[in-house]
């Protein structure tokens, strides 16, 4: 029956989200624990940021949302490629989700003084300033979001950077990732 149908998809769709949690949590407590070594390398961060925006191109695509990505294609700078892109991944995740159908989402990067900053835009519903803090928290009451936002958080900071967020409610939201120029 349809109804047997839709029933079946909505199981289907929360054993996924249970799952995207389990493994976060794992990864998460994984990192923690320092049972997993975050290791920087000189790479290009430019192939890192390409690889988290391939994997998410049909999600984007299925929404009909825009990527962009405006950068330098030759960056080289220390960082773990692979927990790099989880990061970035996570938080570009997020960015289609609150982004309408049709939205757009961009990421830039810049070299500045100290650090080299990616940034990520969206135009979705945006962050009220007020609930800014609590998304990187380990459980932000939007389980989804927060635990994939804690894990970038934590990325950035084992790799000696930070990240932050601008938003105004109804603006959609830009998340800036910092990772310090220099030796590694």
């Amino acid at each position: 029956s349809q109804n047997g149908k839709i029933f079946i998809s909505k199981i289907k769709e929360q054993m996924e989200k249970i799952d995207f949690l389990m493994q976060s949590m794992l990864k998460m407590s994984r990192l923690e624990t320092g049972i997993i070594q975050i290791q920087k390398k000189d790479r290009n961060l430019y192939e890192t940021i390409r690889h988290a925006v391939a994997d998410l191109v049909p999600e984007a695509a299925s929404k009909s949302i825009d990527l962009y990505v405006k950068s330098d294609e030759n960056i080289v700078i220390g960082h773990d490629s692979k927990w790099t892109e989880e990061a970035i991944h996570n938080i570009l995740d997020n960015a289609i989700k609150y982004t309408e159908p049709g939205g757009k989402i961009s990421i830039q990067t810049e070299k500045q003084e100290l650090f080299f900053k990616v940034s990520i835009s969206d135009t979705g519903k945006g962050i009220a300033a007020e609930r800014q803090a609590e998304i990187f928290t380990r459980f932000y009451r939007e389980p989804e979001a927060g635990i994939g936002l804690y894990l970038a958080r934590k990325i950035m900071e084992i790799q000696k950077g930070h990240i932050e967020v601008q938003s105004e409610a109804g603006q959609g939201a830009t998340f800036n990732l910092y990772f310090p120029v220099g030796k590694v």
